[in-house]
């Protein structure tokens, strides 16, 4: 583009620019309806959809043309070329981003709305990482897209006397705008743009407010049904629990009659040995609600529940059997910091957490993606990991697994090996049509649930080997439906199999009933409660209510679904569903059909929407004195909050941690573990901050409390050699050789990284031989020799 002989740009060429900013889009457009088809999502390219969605990527860039047509006219007024450089680099970034949305969708399968508030800029950094990574294609992208618009605008200047002036282009514009409106579109031909900003002016727009004089909606005024104990023969001692929550398991995949059926035989099997609930919802269509529906049937907040700023007053299992003498425990392979996994475990008092950090070096981390990253130990690796763990025989337990392996990027170990058993079972198998194509395209997913099904076959051989297997209930169920594989409608991405295994069932059922995690929490509960004294409070504050029984298709709970963080867009109202603003009937099979009189559906859902908010702000979910652990909060103040935050914002952990750090090398220990204590009361899990605490109370002459602090620290990461550093230099230090001498011990089984501190190890036995040389020549001195002599040997 030569622009040396123009002094300002005309409305002609902003005309121009519009015109290649539609071109670009429809190029996008090419390629998501391209990628869709490939990964077997739609039929075909070039239909009706794609047509819809030409028209609204016309709408979007009218609406664009009309909105800068002013600020390009100012500015090039004002100055010069001005206004043409501005609005060129305005359309650039619209590009740019609606193309990193149509990758998003693409993956997802569902667009990034509201949600997008409910995470942090760490947790969408991972998610990206791990599902697919940021590579060298991202460059190739910019550089493609921004080629791509001026070449487009070079095109032009070749018809360049066809534009017209600028007055009624407007109008043409803000016309073809107008008609979109009109022009029914689904989140796929959607501009993923305009979707985005608009959910995000929705959900900051919406009113929530709470119109009701119960102060504790939640709070049950009757006992809940003890609907298992006709099905269980319980012991004299409580049972053991152990829920296993799978990625991505959704019922397409699982039992009798599912669409993609075959790919889970142990689980198939398991169904017809167990209490199975064909017809269950996942309360949330991400991880991030699993745990607090499943465990706590909870509320969501605005973005999940383990996304409040501060946790109100509530009631779990683990906190209910802890306080009945259960062991709890939680077992994951990635990071527990994401989601805020961490937080929520410890306002739980959880005895025992087990994340990615903590595996030592007997165990394989999942395989690298193209990016280089890994979201950690893939599913057979976190159940070897955790039967090796010891289980004491006279305690009951609770256990909690969260499985990662059926995740983006669909990575399992022996990767051939399962595909190749994917591509027998397709044929041998009665597949057709879009199902087939469907497997065929994605050959690694469905490969990654046949090894997650092997493993999942494999933790429960290995669970007959530990204590009181026989008095031990399983909970089987998904934290929502696979999202890469296309779904039948609104309800699948909610619709997962629930499998209640347990050697002490007496008899085996299937039900159809629709249910939701929700009512899991409850029902065992009043199970509990049935044969045992347990401690529990007067009253109980539950979303749910007992699991539905009914072995025939019948929907007759209330069930709001929260599709992604900060979008709360679905709501079972019994045999219907009111989702995005349009209401469904819901059939035994969970197919949706047309159905009339929503304004009732849309009403209940805007009161839970209102008594949710209302709740989760105002620590109105249970009062004080029936909270069996009230929430434990570092206590600051105002001083310190101030300091704090004039020299943190609280964003981002390990900036913070290196600030403290600072602080502490300035001798400024106070305030180093002052931030450290925030950092702490934020992301638990920040271990390098524990670490730094660890090491500033030993600068202090605070010995026990060090050495604490750094045991607790080797206890959450086993492999992370920074936390043996630390403690060797403490026992150095404090003279402590025989301790020393068993952490040698402890980092070479557990650690890859012993070689990096082999001069602190060589220190340690260097001090240990001192002091029993010292020791002996103190011996002989109050005794005879050979008395010595024997002594030291015998040492």
């Amino acid at each position: 583009m030569n622009t040396s002989t123009i002094d300002r740009y005309s409305l002609k060429h902003y005309t121009r620019l519009m015109i290649s900013f539609f071109g670009s889009l429809l190029v996008l457009t090419i390629y998501q309806y391209t990628t869709l088809y490939f990964k077997g999502v739609v039929d075909v390219i070039f239909g009706t959809s794609f047509l819809i969605a030409i028209v609204h990527q016309i709408g979007f860039t009218s609406l664009i043309g009309v909105i800068l047509a002013f600020p390009f006219n100012f500015w090039e007024n004002l100055r010069p070329r001005y206004g043409f450089n501005l609005i060129s680099a305005i359309l650039l970034l619209l590009l740019i981003i609606e193309a990193m949305l149509i990758s998003y969708f693409c993956t997802a399968l569902v667009p990034l709305g509201s949600d997008l508030l409910g995470y942090s800029f760490n947790d969408i950094q991972m998610t990206i990482k791990n599902s697919g990574g940021i590579s060298w294609m991202l460059p190739v992208a910019l550089v493609a897209i921004i080629g791509m618009f001026y070449g487009f605008y070079k095109v032009t200047s070749k018809h360049y006397h066809h534009i017209s002036k600028m007055y009624p282009f407007t109008i043409i514009l803000f016309s073809m705008f107008m008609a979109t409106l009109f022009i029914e579109g689904k989140p796929i031909n959607h501009n993923k743009t305009q979707y985005l900003a608009l959910n995000l002016y929705d959900t900051s727009t919406e009113d929530t407010s709470y119109n009701s004089d119960v102060e504790y909606p939640l709070i049950k005024s009757k006992p809940i049904e003890n609907v298992l104990g006709d099905y269980f023969e319980l012991k004299e001692e409580k049972p053991n629990i152990v829920f296993i929550m799978v990625e991505g398991l959704g019922r397409d995949f699982v039992g009798e009659g599912a669409e993609y059926g075959g790919f889970t035989p142990f689980l198939d099997s398991l169904t017809t040995r167990s209490l199975y609930w064909e017809n269950c919802l996942s309360n949330t269509g991400r991880t991030f609600g699993v745990l607090p529906s499943l465990l706590g049937s909870l509320p969501f907040g605005k973005s999940g529940f383990m996304e409040l700023e501060k946790y109100p007053n509530k009631l779990t299992l683990f906190s209910i059997l802890k306080n009945n003498g259960y062991h709890t425990s939680f077992y994951q392979g990635t990071n527990s910091s994401f989601d805020n996994v961490d937080r929520f475990l410890q306002s739980e008092n959880v005895d025992f957490v087990l994340d990615k950090s903590g595996f030592g070096n007997k165990y394989q981390m999942q395989e690298e993606d193209a990016a280089g990253t890994s979201w950690g130990y893939p599913d057979k690796e976190l159940f070897k990991k955790s039967m090796s763990l010891p289980r004491a025989a006279e305690q009951p337990r609770m256990e909690v697994y969260m499985t990662i392996s059926t995740h983006e990027p669909f990575l399992p170990p022996n990767q051939d090996f399962y595909e190749a058993k994917v591509a027998k079972i397709l044929d041998q198998g009665s597949y057709e049509g879009k199902v087939e194509r469907v497997i065929e395209k994605n050959e690694n997913v469905f490969a990654t649930l046949l090894y997650t099904d092997n493993a999942l076959k494999y933790v429960l051989e290995e669970y007959k080997k530990q204590p009181n297997y026989d008095n031990t209930i399983f909970v089987i169920t998904g934290d929502h439906r696979l999202i890469p594989i296309p779904q039948r409608n609104n309800i699948s991405r909610f619709h997962v199999p629930l499998i209640m295994y347990s050697p002490l069932l007496k008899k085996t059922k299937k039900m159809s009933a629709v249910n939701s995690h929700f009512d899991v929490t409850p029902t065992l509960l009043a199970l509990l409660e049935a044969k045992y004294e347990l401690k529990t409070p007067k009253e109980v504050a539950w979303m749910g209510n007992a699991l539905d029984m009914s072995e025939e298709f019948r929907s007759i709970k209330n069930i709001p679904l929260m599709r992604n963080k900060n979008e709360l867009k679905e709501f079972v109202d019994g045999e219907k569903l009111y989702s995005d603003g349009s209401v469904y009937s819901l059939d035994e099979n969970m197919d949706l059909g047309s159905t009339f009189g929503g304004s009732k559906s849309e009403s209940k859902m805007q009161s839970f929407k209102a008594m949710n908010a209302y709740v989760t702000n105002n620590n109105k979910i249970i009062p004080n004195d029936l909270a069996v652990f009230t929430v434990k909060e570092e206590k600051f103040t105002d001083s310190e909050t101030i300091w704090i935050n004039s020299v943190y914002n609280g964003q981002d952990s390990d900036k913070g941690y290196f600030i403290a750090r600072d602080l502490a090398f300035d001798k400024k220990f106070d305030k180093a573990l002052l931030l450290c204590k925030y950092i702490l009361s934020d992301v638990p899990s920040h271990i390098d901050t524990k670490i730094l605490m660890g090491r500033v109370n030993v600068w202090q002459g605070n010995y026990d409390t060090s050495i604490k602090l750094l045991n607790e620290c080797i206890k959450m990461n086993p492999n992370y050699i920074d936390s043996y550093a630390a403690l060797f230099d403490v026992y150095f230090w404090s003279e402590r050789s025989k301790e020393a001498l068993e952490l040698i011990k402890t980092v070479q089984e557990n650690s890859a990284s012993a070689h990096e501190i082999e001069d602190k190890i060589e220190r340690a036995r260097n001090q240990a031989r001192k002091k029993r040389i010292t020791a002996f020549l103190d011996k002989i001195k109050n005794t005879d020799t050979e008395t010595a002599i024997n002594s030291f040997e015998s040492e």
